[in-house]
């Protein structure tokens, strides 16, 4: 063979072989019939042997030209295979999402984010985990996942943080609770109250408890839980207040609990992680401007 052969000499081939002549070939290819006719010279003189009999006008396939039709019939369908693939993957009609996300935001806010992504790429399939803090991270950094939600500062090279939340600290209780009625519960009017607060070990409950020595209080921890939906169903059956991030606990604020602002200010920022050793995928950056979307 004097050269590779091109994509479009074989398929103008192929096409002369199933319509019977270069003009029906040219018409399908969008081709000049001249420029169907040269393709299928240059083709034959590439490969070194005749593919067609010429036989008063007509072209018969030779025994070697149908040997070689098989294959490139074979090939062709492989080459449209993958070029259908890639029209599906541009237009997000395949694909694969993973994230993961602490169990407080994936019970929050992450399902209402979801949703509008899946109604908006309904074939992507789409996973959503949850772990503790520096596994998270690990995962990020090694792509096990595409992204995921980290409360900030991250401190590591390895990650790429894209702020998407600011939440202040509130305070959940029943209605009928005697804090109920103020604006703003401080840390202060909370001395001897039953409070259910989030698990030792994390940045913001060290903030609480710094929140209260200022105060001169010692806290009284009736219950300790990890996640905002738990601290919040026990609030609302009267077991204690829970000091929550103000943002993730507004779904379980229900029925009877009321939700009311935390002093002093203790914030939370929430990040939409991705690796920094490479690019986001073209899913993860749609979800994040969904995420986007929703915060704003």
């Amino acid at each position: 063979m004097k050269r590779p052969v091109g994509l479009r000499a074989l398929r103008n081939f192929h096409a002369i072989v199933r319509l019977g002549s270069v003009t029906g070939a040219a018409r399908e290819m969008g081709l000049a019939q001249p420029t169907a006719s040269r393709l299928l010279s240059q083709l034959e003189e590439d490969v070194g042997f005749e593919l067609f009999h010429r036989d008063r006008g007509r072209l018969i396939p030779s025994p070697d030209g149908l040997l070689l039709f098989e294959e490139v019939d074979r090939a062709l369908d492989n080459v449209d295979r993958v070029y259908d693939l890639v029209r599906d993957i541009s237009d997000y009609r395949v694909g694969q999402l993973k994230l993961v996300a602490p169990p407080s935001f994936t019970e929050g806010v992450l399902p209402d984010i979801a949703a509008l992504f899946i109604a908006k790429f309904p074939q992507v399939h789409l996973t959503i985990d949850s772990h503790n803090l520096e596994a998270a991270k690990a995962l990020i950094a090694t792509r096990a996942v595409d992204a995921g939600f980290i409360r900030m500062p991250l401190d590591r090279p390895d990650l790429r943080a894209e702020p998407v939340m600011v939440s202040e600290t509130a305070c959940v209780l029943r209605g009928d609770h005697p804090l109920a009625s103020r604006e703003v519960i401080d840390a202060g009017s909370l001395k001897g109250v039953p409070l259910v607060l989030l698990g030792l070990g994390r940045s913001s409950r060290a903030q609480i408890d710094a929140a209260f020595a200022e105060a001169g209080v010692r806290p009284n921890v009736r219950v300790e839980t990890h996640t905002v939906g738990s601290a919040c169903a026990l609030a609302t059956r009267g077991v204690g207040v829970a000091i929550v991030n103000e943002v993730l606990a507004r779904s379980y604020v229900r029925d009877d609990a009321v939700m009311r602002r935390f002093s002093p200010s203790i914030t939370h920022e929430y990040a939409f992680v991705t690796s920094s050793m490479t690019r986001p995928s073209r899913l993860a950056e749609e979800f994040l401007d969904l995420t986007r979307g929703h915060f704003a």
